[in-house]
Formats: C-alpha cells, sequence, structure tokens
C-alpha cells in the first residue's frame, strides 16, 4: 500500500544521511553554537539577502509556533487566524496552552484577507477582550492555495495600520515558493512579515524548521524562550548540518520542485479521468472530489486522507506529495482512477 497521506513519511535525503554520518565523530559545541548551525545562519541569510535577520532552528512546526508566539505576545494579546488554521485545528490547543486565545475567522480558499483582519480588529473594542496582535497565516494554506506577493502586500499594511505582527508557518513553504504560481521570494518574506519559518521536516530533513526573525524588537532575548520551551537542543548540530546541506546549494528547492511535479501528474491525471476538486491547489496536496465507491477501492491500494464530505455520494480526499514520491506510484495511481 503506497502512502499519499502526508510528505513526512520518509526519512531524510540520502545527502543528509551521509552528512550526519560523515561528521558524527566531530565534537562540537552544544545548543546551536556549533559550526553546522553557524553556518546554517549565514546560508539563510545570504539566502534571504538579509544580515539584519535573526535565524533559530528548531525541530518540529508546532514547537515553532508556539515558541515563537508566546514570546512575541503578552498574556492578554490574541492571534487572529482564518477558521483552516493548523494552529487551530491540528496543534491540540498548544497557542490556547500558552494562554493565547486564537480568534477563527471563516474563509473561503483557506487564505487570509484585509477586510476579514480588520474585522477581527474593530470586533475586540476594550480591556474586557482579548486584544488581536499577531496575524497567522500558513504558506500554502492547509487547504494547499499559495499567498501571491500583492496578497501578501496587503495583509502587511492592514497589520501595520493597526499595530499587529504579522507572521507565517512555512511548514511547506518549499512547495509554495516553487509553485509555477508564485511570485514571492525569501526576501520578499523577510520585508513583508515580522517573522516566518522555513520548513524542513517536510521537504527533506529527518527533522527541523529554521525560524526567521524580521522585526527588531521580536529578537530580544529570544533564546532564554527557545530554552524555557524544550526547543534549544543539546544536540543542535543535528538541525544545523541538516540545513547546510539543503541550503548550500538548490537542494531545498529540487525537493519542493520533486514534490509540485509529482501533485501535478496527480492534477492532471484526476482532471483527465473528469473528476472536480474541492479547491484550486497549486502545491504539492490536491483535493479531488471522487464517488465514495470509488474512494473505497482505492483505499485498498493507497493511503490517503478523506477530508470532507460532499453530499451522499461523494467527498473529497487529500492527496499528498513528498520530495521522495515515486513517480510510478502517482501513475499507476492515476490509472487506477481511470481504470
Amino acid at each position: 500500500m503506497y502512502s499519499f497521506k502526508n510528505d513526512y513519511s520518509e526519512g531524510a535525503h540520502p545527502r543528509i544521511l551521509n552528512a550526519l554520518l560523515a561528521t558524527n565523530a566531530e565534537q562540537a559545541e552544544g545548543y546551536g553554537e556549533d559550526p553546522f548551525t553557524l553556518r546554517a545562519a549565514e546560508l539563510l541569510k545570504q539566502r534571504i539577502g538579509r544580515r539584519d535577520i535573526d535565524i533559530h532552528l528548531l525541530s518540529g512546526g508546532t514547537q515553532t509556533n508556539l515558541t515563537a508566539l508566546s514570546a512575541f505576545l503578552r498574556p492578554y494579546e490574541a492571534v487572529v487566524s482564518a477558521a483552516t488554521g493548523h494552529i487551530l485545528v491540528h496543534e491540540t490547543g498548544a497557542i490556547e496552552a500558552t494562554g493565547h486565545k486564537v480568534i477563527a475567522v471563516d474563509v473561503n480558499d483557506g487564505k487570509l484577507r484585509p477586510e476579514h483582519i480588520q474585522a477581527a480588529v474593530d470586533a475586540h473594542t476594550d480591556e474586557h477582550m482579548v486584544k488581536p496582535r499577531l496575524v497567522y497565516i500558513s504558506n500554502p494554506t492547509e487547504i494547499g492555495s499559495i499567498y501571491c506577493k500583492a496578497e501578501l502586500g496587503q495583509l502587511s499594511q492592514v497589520c501595520r495600520a493597526n499595530r499587529l505582527f504579522l507572521y507565517v508557518d512555512g511548514a511547506r513553504l518549499g512547495s509554495a515558493l516553487c509553485s509555477d504560481e508564485n511570485d514571492l521570494s525569501l526576501s520578499d518574506l523577510a520585508d513583508l512579515v515580522d517573522a516566518f519559518y522555513i520548513g524542513g521536516t517536510k521537504n527533506g530533513a529527518l527533522i527541523g524548521e529554521a525560524l526567521v526573525i524580521s522585526r527588531d524588537t521580536l529578537k530580544e532575548d529570544f533564546r532564554f524562550h527557545l530554552k524555557q520551551r524544550g526547543a534549544l537542543l543539546a544536540k543542535g548540530r543535528v538541525l544545523g548540518l541538516q540545513f547546510v546541506e539543503l541550503f548550500k546549494d538548490e537542494l531545498y528547492f529540487d525537493l519542493a520542485r520533486h514534490a509540485n511535479k509529482m501533485a501535478g501528474l496527480l492534477r492532471n491525471g484526476v482532471a483527465r479521468a473528469g473528476y472536480s476538486f474541492l479547491t484550486h491547489s497549486p502545491t504539492n496536496q490536491i483535493f479531488p472530489i471522487l464517488p465514495n465507491e470509488l474512494i473505497e477501492k482505492l483505499q485498498k491500494r493507497y493511503s490517503f486522507y478523506v477530508w470532507s464530505k460532499i453530499d451522499a455520494d461523494r467527498s473529497a480526499i487529500r492527496l499528498v506529495t513528498s520530495w521522495a514520491t515515486q513517480e510510478e506510484a502517482v501513475r499507476q495511481l492515476v490509472e487506477d482512477l481511470r481504470g
């Protein structure tokens, strides 16, 4: 049975495993002060084109979100998120557990827009309510859509007008940046948002996310927050070395392009078979709408999530491709759909 459930079913790219093995006996400082982590931060600064950013490596997405957001906010301040946002649905209340309410906004395509943010601000009027202070988005969104540069610019503008922080969850950022429909760069993100992270776990690393902090006021004492949240790893070298391998050349982007290419093959195959989609997704997640009878047959050969019920006879499923997805498996799934 071949899995299209997620993009972290496989281990890590062989180059990362080889690099870990080759340096295994080398002694290095702990807690992110090792030469591998320092080089990774330097490579990311070069790639982003900014010297004035802070970069911290953490082990996973939920840990990154809860550490960053709890550090950036005062106890009475809240987060504005789309109702489909990962922090609202799939992180076991991690943000709320740090004492910060998540204000959920209903959206149609997974994306927040300026009017959504302004409405949330206007609805919270005084000290008897939580105070919206940070806007959380992910790119891609939970349903595979992406933000273009103009859209992110509009969000940045409304956030700055209302003294809100803008934060981007980049668990699948590689897929967004390598989408055929993307016009954003890493340097655009650093200019338009206050903090974002570059996901490694879902793009070829064993574990690891790189948090980028652009706003100066959010940088101070952040390592204290890392330590208190259990995110400052003694063997930080494990994270640093992986990001060196991913960013010393084009590997990070090559892996994302492969995931997107495999999703594109699936997308075209589904369309040729005559089926529609729940949402437009130009990244490595697609959401075909299929007859329930066909879904049951496919589940005998493939693993995937049934995302939502459409009507009595049809449901939307989620198919996710990864840096290591085999093209033969994709073509076989397409053939099974057509058959």
